[in-house]
Parts: structure tokens; sequence; C-alpha cells
């Protein structure tokens, strides 16, 4: 299984970041969702602080718009996953080349259709 951040997550259940972490459990993942407000979804606090390292971390997926992702590079790679995915809306060329510039793979997906796909 893998460990999964969840950027943009919120414990709004109409949003797509919501029923990931959701879905993802369902599949046996760990899901450690981190967001800009305080909250909590699927029973786990939604993380504020960029100073909190989160270690062994497999994948990020995105959930937050390019206009707001600049604040969270660093977070981001910091991490060093052995993937980000970047779900519909989020494409982001310099994130995903900063990304590939130190060893991280990208991909644009859906983080949902792979789950229902078995492709995840």
């Amino acid at each position: 299984m893998k460990k999964t951040l969840v950027l943009g997550a919120t414990d709004n259940p109409s949003r797509f970041a919501y029923k990931a972490i959701h879905r993802l459990q369902q599949h046996g993942h760990e899901v450690v969702p981190v967001g800009i407000r305080k909250g909590e979804v699927g029973g786990q606090p939604i993380i504020t602080d960029k100073s909190q390292k989160v270690e062994g971390i497999d994948t990020v997926t995105l959930y937050v718009g390019p206009q707001n992702q600049p604040t969270w590079y660093d977070y981001i790679i910091s991490l060093q996953p052995k993937r980000i995915i970047f779900n519909p809306g989020t494409e982001n060329r310099e994130l995903e080349q900063m990304a590939e510039d130190a060893g991280i793979e990208t991909m644009h997906h859906c983080t949902l259709v792979m789950l229902a796909s078995s492709t995840y």
C-alpha cells in the first residue's frame, strides 16, 4: 500500500479531496491529509503546519490549483515522494519541472479514476 499525502484536504464532503481520502482508505492506503484549514477527515486531523514533516510518503496527490501551489513547493519537494499526481485542474509545469529535477515522478491523472481502475 502507498502512503499518500493529499494536499488540499478538506472536511467538505462535496470536494474531490475529501472523496479521494475516503476512497484511498477504502483501498487500504495510509492517508496524510494536509490543507489550509483545520478540521478532520477520514478520522484524522488535517495538517496545516508546513513545518510538520511526514516521513515515508510514496505519493502526493494534488487538489490545490496551480495559483495556490507556490507556497507549497518547498514542502512538497522536501517530502521526497516517489511521485506526484496532478489531478485535473492542478497541472503546473513549474512544479512538475522542480519535481523532475529532484528525481520525483510526475503524472497527470485522476486519483479517483486510478483507484477505480486498479491502476493506483
